[in-house]
C-alpha cells in the first residue's frame, strides 16, 4: 500500500497541476476545507457532484460525521 498524502502534498499536487503560486494553492485548499467544515458544523450537508456528500447525523450523545460516495466512486 502506498503512503497516504497529507494536506501539504495535496497542495503541492494542485499547484503542479494548475500552475498557480504555492501560496494561492494553499489558500484555496484551506478555504475549500473550511467551507465544508463550517457547513457541516451548522448541520448542513455538502454535496460535490461526481464525488460524494459530507453530512452529519445525530446519534445518542453526539453528531456523527459521514461521507457518502457518489455512484462514480462506488463503481
Amino acid at each position: 500500500m502506498t503512503e497516504r498524502p497529507d494536506k501539504q502534498s495535496l497542495i503541492d499536487r494542485v499547484v503542479e497541476r494548475t500552475g498557480v503560486a504555492p501560496e494561492l494553492g494553499a489558500l484555496v485548499i484551506d478555504a475549500f476545507l473550511d467551507e465544508i467544515y463550517q457547513s457541516i458544523r451548522q448541520g448542513q450537508s455538502v454535496t460535490l457532484r461526481n464525488f460524494g456528500t459530507f453530512y452529519v447525523r445525530p446519534e445518542r450523545s453526539a453528531w456523527v460525521f459521514k461521507f457518502s460516495p457518489s455512484q462514480k466512486w462506488r463503481a
